[in-house]
């Protein structure tokens, strides 16, 4: 993927996307826009036209008379205007009004078939397309998505990270895994990314960390839902901020700059760099060394038929990390993650040390 932002016409080096989560009507659109417009003037106007609900009978969007209140209030405005589409039937009402942009939702972009349909209702058309990440955390099927569009001639494309589904309570409506992004930006440098804080966040509380966050990652923007009254809004009101509130949020933001520039502070960071690097030798070197103790333990079990996993072990090497890093003062979830993966690891080579073992056995 190869792109110029210059269409984005970032400002500040940041793009703002702000407006209500529905288009509900006339009035609500004009009045969000208006309060959006006199800080951000420059800012893209959203709104969903279609809600894809994950039961029937909650409001599912006012369709293409949103359509028609999003441009007429960006018209009203200035903003560009960007709304979600999922059918090709969406793509056409859309350009027939006149939207600016389109984004692919992440239920939309979980699903192949559905990616193609869209990209090739678009081909030969020149747009913005703003892609969300997948529900579930596969970098690749957010990557594919890109690329489908990008084989059907769109060169204005942008990924939106707005969060992954996990069943585990975490305080967030979609937890961030910022990790996937950083894959995303070392795999496509070039590809804009933008951060929905909306949909991680899930509610008002945690908008402004995350909003940060995003900045401190170097991300190229932000999507801020926003309404006039998000109290009364018909689609998720805990997440959605007023005007006043988004201009309290982005203008106190800080933004850093990209790279040191003193001398001075540039030869202390080299050298801190060293010794990060000197102990990731040494952390390489211990996981060496477990991995040689793993083997001579499978080792055993293979010669005493003794199963790979043993539960009472695991759970007391996990109680004694977390004993240790509330000692430390370590992130007891980062320290968990780190040894759920060497465990697995574990699991995996002892698993393969029987594996080879009975089938060496069913041949002789």
């Amino acid at each position: 993927m190869n792109h110029r932002n210059e269409w984005l016409h970032i400002n500040s080096g940041k793009v703002l996307i702000a407006g209500p989560c529905s288009a509900e009507s006339a009035e609500q659109m004009l009045e969000t826009a208006k309060g959006i417009a006199e800080h951000f003037p420059n800012n893209i106007l959203r709104a969903g036209s279609w809600k894809p609900r994950t039961r029937p009978g909650n409001f599912e969007g006012s369709g293409v008379d949103g359509l028609r209140w999003l441009k007429d209030a960006g018209s009203q405005t200035g903003m560009r205007t960007i709304t979600e589409v999922a059918t090709p039937q969406h793509v056409e009402a859309a350009l027939s009004i006149g939207i600016d942009m389109f984004w692919v939702g992440a239920r939309t972009t979980g699903n192949p078939f559905l990616v193609q349909e869209l990209a090739e209702s678009l081909r030969g058309i020149d747009i913005p397309v703003f892609v969300k990440n997948p529900l579930h955390p596969d970098l690749h099927l957010w990557i594919g998505g890109l690329e489908r569009f990008q084989r059907m001639g769109q060169k204005k494309l942008v990924a939106i990270h707005r969060g992954f589904h996990a069943y585990e309570n975490s305080g967030y409506r979609n937890v961030p895994r910022w990790q996937l992004v950083h894959a995303l930006k070392s795999l496509h440098p070039e590809l804009p990314v933008i951060c929905d804080i909306s949909h991680i966040a899930g509610n008002t509380t945690h908008l402004f960390s995350i909003a940060q966050q995003a900045y401190d990652l170097d991300l190229e923007g932000l999507m801020i839902e926003t309404h006039v009254n998000p109290k009364s809004a018909l689609s998720d009101p805990d997440q959605q901020v007023s005007p006043v509130e988004l201009h309290a949020i982005v203008s106190n933001l800080t933004q850093r700059v990209r790279s040191f520039e003193e001398t001075a502070v540039m030869n202390q960071v080299g050298e801190l760099r060293n010794k990060i690097d000197h102990v990731d030798e040494r952390l390489l070197e211990l996981l060496v060394q477990r991995i040689s103790l793993i083997e001579e333990l499978g080792n055993l079990k293979r010669e005493n038929n003794v199963s790979v996993l043993q539960l009472e072990r695991w759970k007391s090497i996990i109680d004694n990390c977390m004993d240790m890093a509330r000692t430390h003062g370590l992130n007891q979830e980062f320290v968990r993650n780190i040894f759920l993966q060497i465990h697995d690891e574990a699991i995996r080579l002892q698993s393969n040390m029987l594996r080879d073992f009975s089938e060496k056995d069913r041949k002789i």
